[in-house]
């Protein structure tokens, strides 16, 4: 299975203020397990924007936002059902939903597949979708809307959703709110599909909280702030979070109002941490404490790009996939598996507006 592997690249495909280039859609990749090459498989046209991607636990379909702030007439974005051709990443279009909200930037799957949820960051709201028996998607079973403001007129002048997940157990659903400085916590009811409101986790007021993800232990949530350039790491349990560090993503002394932070993710093996830094255009590495709860800074590789929208670690924890969105780039990198440190292979592949990555493991 593990030399199997293809990494889906979600993309822009028109106009938007933070692009630079734009795609043809949906690409596939396969991904060479001993050299960490990318080699082009499949493409997928028709769908506008489809930045934000996860594929299902039973690796048999693929959603995918349409980050837009009007879809087919309406106000608001979608979010799209495909079935997943295993042998090249060929999809077949199943169905869309309304996002309910303006410009949705982040896609869930829960650990079941029986749910799916989005983030809208323009309208600051969450949708919960059932999945269907053939993979499509059902009406929305439940919506919330963010309400607020943070300290930064120009950036937190109201709620932006932008990261959505359920926590290991799957009884919690975690939203990160980059306007509001606050990762909102909701109670899942997994027959019913419905939210109900729990007590949020809460940043330094101008952090603006962007992604999330969880240490393997479920111990443990970390949370990148893009506007702060941090992680902050909580100590996690039954849908509580409790801050036990904050540490930065650039190195000490870097000073540059352009560079905010994007993707954060944590190695299989829950020992390492890394973050991304637009502008820096890095990644910033750590290695993580479970005993102590802390983090502890390995430096910066660069990401020989611009703009690390997002990085992908494969399933093995072999290889770290680094998107440079406006570069028109992907760049791959070995992982040390004793140190967490990343190495450059010389594989680049070149692949437009690549903005978030997902493997599949057919």
């Amino acid at each position: 299975m593990a030399d199997n592997i293809l990494v889906f690249v979600g993309t822009y495909t028109t106009r938007v203020p933070h692009t630079r280039s734009i795609s043809d859609g949906l690409y596939a990749y396969r991904l060479d397990m001993s050299s960490g090459a990318l080699s082009f498989a499949s493409k997928y046209s028709g769908i506008d924007n489809p930045s934000y991607l996860a594929v299902d636990p039973g690796q048999r379909y693929l959603y995918a936002v349409s980050e837009v702030a009007n879809s087919e007439g309406r106000s608001g974005g979608a979010l799209n059902a495909f079935r997943i051709h295993p042998e090249d990443g060929a999809l077949t279009l199943l169905n869309g939903q309304s996002s309910h909200g303006v410009g949705p930037c982040h896609v869930w799957v829960d650990h079941s597949g029986e749910w799916v949820m989005v983030a809208n960051y323009g309208s600051g709201s969450a949708a919960v979708y059932p999945v269907n028996a053939d993979g499509s998607l059902a009406e929305a079973s439940d919506t919330v809307q963010h309400s607020g403001s943070g300290v930064n007129p120009q950036r937190q002048e109201g709620p932006h959703a932008h990261c959505i997940m359920t926590d290991p157990t799957g009884d919690y659903v975690l939203i990160s709110d980059l306007g509001l400085d606050k990762v909102m916590v909701y109670h899942f009811d997994r027959h019913t599909g419905k939210l109900t409101a729990g007590t949020p986790g809460q940043v330094t007021p101008g952090q603006g909280p962007r992604h999330l993800d969880f240490h393997p232990s479920g111990r443990y949530c970390f949370l990148i702030n893009e506007m702060g350039c941090t992680i902050t790491v909580f100590a996690y349990e039954a849908g509580k979070l409790r801050e036990v560090q904050n540490i930065s993503t650039v190195p000490d002394g870097f000073v540059d109002e352009n560079t905010t932070t994007a993707a954060i993710h944590v190695s299989p093996d829950g020992r390492f941490v890394y973050g991304s830094n637009r502008g820096h255009d890095s990644i910033a590495m750590f290695a993580f404490d479970t005993a102590a709860g802390q983090l502890t800074a390995l430096g910066h590789v660069s990401t020989q790009g611009n703009t690390p929208r997002d990085f992908m670690i494969d399933p093995t924890g072999t290889f770290l996939l680094a998107a440079n969105q406006d570069s028109n780039t992907i760049v791959t990198f070995r992982i040390d598996s004793a140190s967490g440190r990343l190495t450059p292979t010389g594989h680049v592949a070149q692949v437009p507006t690549a903005v978030c990555l997902k493997a599949f493991r057919s």
